[in-house]
């Protein structure tokens, strides 16, 4: 990688970029709305891809709404974060529906809720599902006869790729108590050809389970999402940029990361200090060796891309940022004070991105500090960026995240899964704090402030505009998402239901019609 020292040795993102010429759903006006499949109803512990999905995908529908926003489907790990799986590929198990699987014959219907799957049905108990939800997957995997299958057998070969090392660093996973692979014999932690094949001998029954677990996902996912489209409905999913250490990615795929010969972390990914944080941000994620990836025409990025766009009909790159410039933190460090900026890969990457990702169409997640690099990277990629109004009022009048400051390329937001509800983020701020939104929202309490965000954002240039269930819902901040940089007591609210009734339905599709985001 480049020894450049500072951000202002960053080559600037520039190469020739040619738009494909298709059309783009994105360029029109829409509304949408953001609901993890987590979220969903279910009585047996979080969301899943059965028949409350089918009822949300209705209910936009009613509601005039034209896309779905997701947040990252794959297998959660310690933290239960979407954003640090253990694959960037596959599906997260705890999203199959057991109903379906016991309308297969494949589990029986009375034992499913033998377990105390919540406390309370808005609330994710996870400990709950960690200890009991593979029990039935196994008993699921025990009765059924898909090894065999045209179905099957065309699965594992469309997802070659990324299937049998997933599956494999999954056994491995369980048979050594479920330990990061950095703490695995040696030979395999290095992933030698001989301890390979001797662990996937070793554990080859395991090995089938969790490829099952991938059959049974993508099957019902493949279901859903044509149920959806076929609704005129589009799945935005969320795509982080960087993989957690603890992944078959990296395992698998030592070299396309700064690793030392030991298949260490050399230097991690996170964020500098800033006006918030006297210590910056550490999220310790591996960070890619572009030099290495660009040698090999960025082929892992290609087949990440290809998949993320079989899942989704448009993906959201998170901290799109990191493609032209990112942070780099010793490994070693316990802060991210002495963190360097270096150079990313720019236009090359998109250029990748662009020719792997056949009809889906890419949300850049822009947020942060904007540099020049940046905006010149946005310009030519000609990816619609994001605005977030509760940035908006912090007193300057050219603050971008103000509605009259839109243009039309862009996906305006009330707020995103690590922001406050409205509700609990207005009753947050001071009397003084206050003055601005209410005057400029024209209203009086937080009750008001879910319907006046709506019609202040269906109303502005943005083509898209996408807001969270909790804030179409007026919900108070213990319906909040996620808290950035802490662990425990996030990713946890759950939709009630019947919450989402066909009289908010047609209050949403009153107010599309009046501003201009009709279906069609």
């Amino acid at each position: 990688m480049s020894n450049a020292n500072t951000a202002k040795q960053a080559v600037s993102c520039s190469s020739a970029f040619t738009k494909q010429d298709k059309p783009s759903f994105l360029s029109k006006r829409g509304a949408g709305i953001l609901l993890p499949i987590s979220a969903l109803p279910s009585p047996y512990g979080i969301g899943s891809l059965g028949k409350e999905a089918y009822r949300f995908a209705d209910f936009l529908q009613k509601a005039g709404q034209k896309y779905w926003q997701v947040l990252p489907v794959g297998p959660t790990s310690y933290g239960d974060s979407p954003y640090q799986s253990f694959s960037a590929f596959a599906g997260n198990p705890y999203f199959i529906d057991l109903d379906m699987l016991s309308e297969e014959g494949l589990l029986e219907k009375n034992t499913l809720c033998e377990v105390d799957w919540q406390n309370t049905a808005d609330h994710i108990e996870y400990s709950a599902l960690y200890e009991n939800r593979f029990r039935y997957l196994r008993q699921a995997f025990s009765q059924s006869h898909h090894m065999g299958t045209t179905a099957y057998l065309d699965f594992c070969r469309e997802n070659s790729f990324w299937l049998d090392e997933y599956a494999l660093f999954m056994a491995c996973k369980s048979y050594f108590k479920g330990v990061s692979w950095q703490e695995w014999p040696e030979a395999l932690r290095l992933y030698k050809k001989e301890a390979v094949l001797e662990y996937k001998t070793l554990l080859q029954e395991d090995v089938d389970f969790w490829k099952f677990c991938q059959f049974a996902f993508f099957s019902q996912w493949k279901k859903l999402k044509k149920y959806v489209n076929d609704k005129g409905i589009r799945i935005i999913g969320d795509m982080p940029i960087y993989v957690a250490m603890d992944s078959a990615d990296v395992w698998a795929h030592s070299s396309y990361f700064q690793l030392d010969k030991e298949h260490r972390p050399k230097k991690v990914a996170g964020v500098p200090p800033d006006a918030f944080s006297a210590d910056g941000q550490l999220w310790g994620n591996p960070l890619y060796d572009w030099e290495q990836l660009e040698k090999e025409d960025f082929s892992w990025w290609r087949e990440r891309m290809k998949a993320a766009s079989m899942l989704f009909d448009c993906v959201r790159i998170d901290h799109f940022i990191g493609i032209c410039r990112y942070f780099s933190v010793p490994a070693e460090d316990t802060t991210a004070k002495n963190g360097t900026y270096y150079q990313g890969p720019g236009m090359k990457l998109i250029h990748a991105i662009q020719e792997s990702t056949g009809n889906a169409e890419v949300i850049a997640e822009d947020l942060g500090v904007i540099v020049p690099e940046v905006e010149e990277l946005l310009k030519k990629s000609g990816y619609p960026g994001m605005k977030v109004l509760q940035f908006a009022f912090d007193g300057r009048k050219d603050n971008d995240h103000l509605p009259y400051m839109f243009g039309r390329n862009l996906v305006a937001y009330a707020g995103t899964h690590d922001n406050d509800t409205l509700v609990g983020w207005y009753e947050g701020l001071s009397e003084a704090e206050k003055k601005l939104p209410s005057e400029f929202l024209n209203i009086v309490d937080a009750e008001e402030i879910g319907v006046a965000s709506i019609r202040l954002l269906y109303a502005s240039p943005a083509n898209t505009v996408i807001f969270q269930a909790q804030d179409i819902l007026g919900l108070p901040r213990e319906a909040r998402m996620n808290h950035p940089s802490t662990m425990g007591g996030n990713w946890c609210w759950r939709l009630l239901p019947g919450q989402l009734d066909d009289s908010l339905a047609g209050a949403l599709r009153d107010l599309v019609s009046v501003y201009g985001r009709d279906p069609g």
